[in-house]
């Protein structure tokens, strides 16, 4: 299979999806002219044109409801923004249009639409460029949101969302566009919704989700050899959220540690903490471990993104923590 970057396996599914259905468009800063803040889109406005790769101002709150009001006439809109720290000024769209708009409506609108760009720190950009938004946008009714971890999942995700009658929340990471992975040529769809076993194991689960879910995976590398076996589970999609997947794995292992990058209020690992011990208390050995960024605005200097962050340290400690407990 062919080993292709993050962000062009994103290029593959937007192109692809466009392709397929013309009323498919993208919007955005820089997607065409620049070819993406990122690259994903490099390419794009050549095949497609300028009237469906749409070069914007530096106006979230503007294209969004441009798109909104696409979407309810009919057009699958991707608005894409070039970091979801920018979708602050664009929010009461998503939020009170987009998010709302089916249930308001009687059910008369739908909204086919895709918001997608990078969300988390992407190393030494500051405070207000820094911050993850998944849980924020996960704990609002009328949204869907898809955090994929890998060129693979990458693709066949998006596809999925740009086919979604609701509007999809697509949140990837600076730090993983050029990570690179085997996606077939041929075409594949991933359901949004379900969670994944990245890795079997026996003796603690470990969940995660996006660009963590590196930090989950070496952190069961390193355990194995001493001979603890990690189960980690990638959510792919943190609303909805896959509890199912969790809880039967959870049942096998009776341990559970959750990493995410978020700050710990209303984290997605503290909605998952509550499902399992609603559905699964009697299983657990061990109280359940979160590690998520530390409590604070992320500072500038290399020192704090290193502090601030999960990491393979923490990760490990916590496991050793719920399997050792006295």
């Amino acid at each position: 299979m062919r080993v292709i970057q993050f962000r062009e396996a994103l290029r593959e599914a937007l192109s692809e999806e466009m392709r397929r259905d013309e009323n498919v468009f993208l919007m955005g800063e820089e997607v065409a002219e620049y070819n993406g803040a990122y690259k994903v889109s490099q390419g794009m406005l050549e095949e497609f044109g300028a009237k469906r790769i749409i070069d914007t101002p530096i106006a979230e709150l503007g294209f969004a409801g441009i798109g909104v009001g696409a979407a309810m006439n009919g057009l699958r809109p991707v608005i894409e923004f070039m970091t979801f720290n920018f979708s602050l000024v664009a929010i009461d769209q998503v939020i009170n249009s987009a998010a709302k708009m089916y249930q308001m409506s009687g059910g008369q609108f739908n909204i086919p639409m895709v918001f997608r760009g990078p969300t988390g720190s992407a190393g030494q950009l500051g405070a207000q460029h820094s911050q993850a938004f998944e849980n924020w946008y996960a704990n609002c009714p009328g949204l869907k949101v898809v955090v994929p971890a890998n060129p693979y999942d990458a693709k066949g995700l998006l596809k999925s969302a740009i086919r979604d009658n609701d509007p999809v929340i697509f949140m990837e990471s600076e730090q993983m566009y050029g990570d690179k992975g085997e996606v077939p040529e041929e075409e594949y769809l991933i359901p949004i919704g379900k969670a994944i076993v990245k890795r079997a194991g026996s003796d603690v689960t470990i969940v995660s989700f996006g660009k963590i879910l590196k930090v989950a995976l070496a952190a069961a590398e390193e355990l194995e050899k001493e001979g603890i076996s990690c189960e980690v589970i990638d959510l792919m999609t943190v609303r909805p959220i896959d509890y199912d997947t969790v809880i039967e794995s959870v049942k096998k292992t009776n341990r559970l540690v959750i990493v995410e990058e978020a700050w710990p209020l209303a984290s997605i690992s503290t909605e998952i903490t509550y499902m399992v011990q609603k559905r699964a208390f009697d299983y657990l050995d061990a109280p359940v471990h979160r590690i998520c960024t530390q409590d604070t605005p992320l500072g500038y200097a290399p020192t704090f993104v290193q502090e601030f962050l999960p990491d393979v340290a923490r990760t490990t400690k916590a496991i050793k923590e719920v399997l050792y407990r006295k």
